[in-house]
């Protein structure tokens, strides 16, 4: 019987935000609510202030001396920062590295098909993987197998402008080349 085992996916740390009595300085330069500098201060006067107000105390830069703390609502300033992070998350982009695997006695209908793929995967901003992988008495003719990827690269500057990010190399039976556009 197989034991289904759950993969383990390491969470990402998030930041801590300190406030209120969270915050560790002697002394704060503080911003009120409406965004104006009211000055530096110990952290109880600043702390009574912020109490005064009915609002927290939410440490803004740790590393700044003195650090800088504003006086809001902890809930909507924690709101507001996870908002601005799906944004950010959602802008990211993440390239994938597609892969067009070639043959050293591959034919002119065949390449020209391989070439509309890679340009399709570049189109859609992925890395493009140029693979030549060698069979049999095929690995005796390597210089070919180099001939072959170095025409399809040539064949593919033409019509996309891109950068080899690493050159053709034998890596055991294989001949690998990984492409980016510009």
């Amino acid at each position: 019987m197989r034991i289904a085992r759950k993969r383990f996916k390491p969470e990402v740390a998030k930041i801590k935000i300190r406030f209120n009595e969270m915050i560790r300085a002697e002394e704060v330069r503080v911003i009120d609510d409406a965004g104006a500098h009211v000055g530096v201060m110990s952290i109880a006067d600043a702390l009574k202030l912020a109490d005064e107000r009915g609002l927290d105390l939410i440490e803004i830069n740790p590393e700044a001396l003195p650090p800088v703390v504003k006086i809001t609502e902890y809930g909507q300033f924690k709101y507001q920062k996870d908002k601005e992070e799906r944004i950010q998350k959602k802008k990211q982009k993440e390239t994938e590295v597609k892969g067009v695997r070639l043959s050293l006695r591959i034919g002119e209908h065949d390449k020209e098909l391989r070439l509309n793929q890679a340009k399709g995967f570049f189109e859609d901003g992925n890395k493009v993987k140029v693979e030549l992988i060698l069979r049999g008495r095929e690995r005796q003719f390597v210089e070919n197998a180099f001939k072959v990827v170095n025409a399809f690269i040539i064949e593919l500057k033409t019509a996309v402008p891109l950068r080899i990010e690493q050159a053709p190399t034998k890596q055991e039976n294989k001949i690998i080349a990984l492409l980016t556009k510009i």
